[in-house]
Parts: structure tokens; sequence; C-alpha cells
């Protein structure tokens, strides 16, 4: 969540971006768009098209309509605006039932926009624009297999694996934001859909509201030379190995060996032989167009592509303290400790 101090980070971004070279000449070529600026990609819309909805593209009215009806953080449109309070009589849900961890947040904390994204001037019931029936083309049988964290589980449920720190999960320990929004594949999410892309010569860097996310990107002048100075495999990095490239007026970036941790946890996931292709065109002076494409044969039946737009915003970046306010970590090892002390004395 904001916190009150807006944060300056153009200088110190450049100085970051400057500090990472390359053995490449990194002279661009073509068409170069300009990304610079503070935007958001908030919205209403997910990932996938909703139950009984079947067009991509809706009018204004059926746009207002869907908003409407889509409920936010689980809970329905007219019980989150309406901010009602746990019930004195009966208070919360018991720890294990489905909607325990509903409540983690009212409507005074949640600004996940207030309408369907809008692409091109177009109303847009999912990100995903390829395959047409606007859902994520998974194998019935993946080839491989990741970690279940279970982060939405334990969110709701309040049950989870309290062994030790690393057993919670990442958006918990503040390494990196929830809801997929540094990416690669970044959507809006409950707050914080807030972005400042900056460009050097040879860096595209991109600064995620939502925790602390920094995407240091190398742009090269070719896809050859871009692919050519991929990392040794062997790093694992959060984010993944993203190097770029301009090519008629679009950015083009490609990210591969995306860190495994990461991926168990991430809408959007790939395995070691997938990479994601992400595509940044500055479609009005207010608007930038972005499209993923998700390629990875291990797990789904197509390579899919997904669309949503970054905006304008006169809003400015601020701080997300994450681990300042994080007492939910000493709490939860805390009090599972104690438990366990209190167990072993009953033996």
């Amino acid at each position: 969540m904001k916190s009150i101090t807006p944060v300056t980070v153009t200088a110190t971004l450049l100085g970051l971006s400057l500090a990472f070279t390359s053995t490449a000449s990194l002279a661009q070529s073509g068409a170069r768009p300009d990304l610079s600026g503070i935007w958001t990609n908030a919205s209403l819309t997910n990932l996938t098209r909703p139950t009984g909805v079947d067009k991509l593209i809706v009018s204004p009215d059926e746009a207002r309509q869907i908003a409407d009806a889509t409920p936010i953080a689980g809970i329905a449109p007219g019980d989150f605006d309406a901010n009602i309070p746990v019930d004195e009589e009966t208070g919360a849900p018991p720890e294990g039932s489905f909607d325990f961890g509903l409540r983690g947040y009212n409507s005074f904390w949640v600004d996940p926009g207030s309408n369907l994204a809008l692409v091109k001037g177009e109303f847009r019931t999912s990100y995903i624009i390829d395959p047409p029936s606007g859902r994520v083309p998974r194998l019935e049988t993946p080839k491989v297999t990741f970690a279940d964290r279970g982060f939405g589980r334990r969110y709701l449920t309040g049950n989870g694996d309290n062994s030790g720190p690393e057993a919670l999960p990442l958006a918990e320990r503040c390494l990196l934001g929830f809801g997929n929004t540094a990416g690669p594949g970044m959507m809006g999410t409950l707050y914080n859909s807030t972005y400042q892309f900056v460009q050097t010569d040879d860096y595209v860097v991109i600064l995620v509201e939502m925790v602390h996310d920094a995407r240091i990107i190398p742009t090269f002048a070719t896809a050859a030379e871009a692919r050519a100075n991929h990392r040794p495999d062997v790093l694992n990095a959060w984010l993944g190995d993203s190097t770029g490239w301009y090519e008629d007026g679009t950015l083009v970036v490609e990210t591969i060996n995306i860190n495994p941790q990461q991926m168990e946890q991430s809408s959007v996931p790939i395995s070691a032989d997938g990479k994601i292709t992400e595509r940044f065109t500055r479609y009005s002076e207010d608007e930038i167009v972005y499209q993923f494409t998700v390629d990875d044969a291990n797990l789904y039946t197509q390579p899919w592509t997904a669309e949503l737009s970054f905006h304008a915003t006169d809003g400015q970046m601020y701080e997300y303290a994450c681990h300042e306010g994080n007492y939910a970590m000493p709490g939860i090892l805390a009090g599972a400790r104690l438990l366990e002390a209190e167990a072993q004395a009953n033996n």
C-alpha cells in the first residue's frame, strides 16, 4: 500500500542502468519509441475472460455492466463497496474456512481501477487475445510441474507452512510483488499499479510501484545480438533474463530463465525451456500498447498472447514500504514456535 511520501527515482534508476555494462555494442537501429514517463495499467480486466462472456471487445455500456459485476479481492462488488464490518456477534470466519482472508483489505486500501481495460479505444474483457477463447491453453498433463506454495489458499484460509521464513510465499516475504505486476507479463493488481519507464541509449529500466521491483533491460542493435547477450543459464534471476531491441517503432523484450521459485507463484509460468516475448508500442501521447506472448510446449498446447495498455498518469510513484510494515512474518513464525514449545511441554 502507498506510503505518504513520493519517491523521486529517475536519477537513481539512471545510475543503476549505467552501472550495468555489456561487452556488445548497444547502439540502436530503427525507429525507437519514447516510453519514458509514469504510467498505469490499473483495470478490472483479468488475464482470462469471465465465464459467460464470449466477446473480447464490448461496448462502453457492456463494459460498465461487466465491471459493476466484477468481484474485488474475491468479494462481491456491493459488499466490498459497502465496506461491511465483521459482525460483532459472530466474529471473524473460522481459521481454515474459505473466506477467512477475504476481508484482509477493505475498500479504503484498494485501487484496482474502475472499469475494464481500455486498449486502443476498445474495452477488453480479457487480456488474452489469442487464442480467441480468452483462455490459457494449458496442457491437460504438463510435461513440467512446479512446487505449489499455495499463496492463494494461504491468504484465503490462514493455513500454510510456517516452518521457517523461506516457507512463506515470495510476496509475503516482500521479495516480489504479487499479481505478476513486474512480469514478465506485467499486469495490474489490487493497488500500486503504477510504473516508471526510463530509457537510456543502452537500457530500459522499468520501476514497479508494487513492492520495489525494477527491471533493468539492456537493449541491442538487433534481435540476434540481444539473444547472443543472454546471461549464463546458471543465473536464475528474479524477473528472468531479459534482453531487448527496437523493431519498427516497438521495443521488443525477450525473457528466458526465470527463477523457478518465482514460477511457482506466477500467473504466467514458463519452464526452463520457455520464453516470454514482450512488445511495447507507443500508440498515442498517453498510451503504450503492451503485448506479451508466452511460448512453452512443456505447459501449453500453443503459444498464447495477451494485450493491455499502459496509460499516462499525473500521479506519482510512491514508496512501497513492505519490509518496514511486515509484522506478519515475525508474528507467524513466533506463533508457530510458541505452539511447538507448548506441544513439547505437554508431551
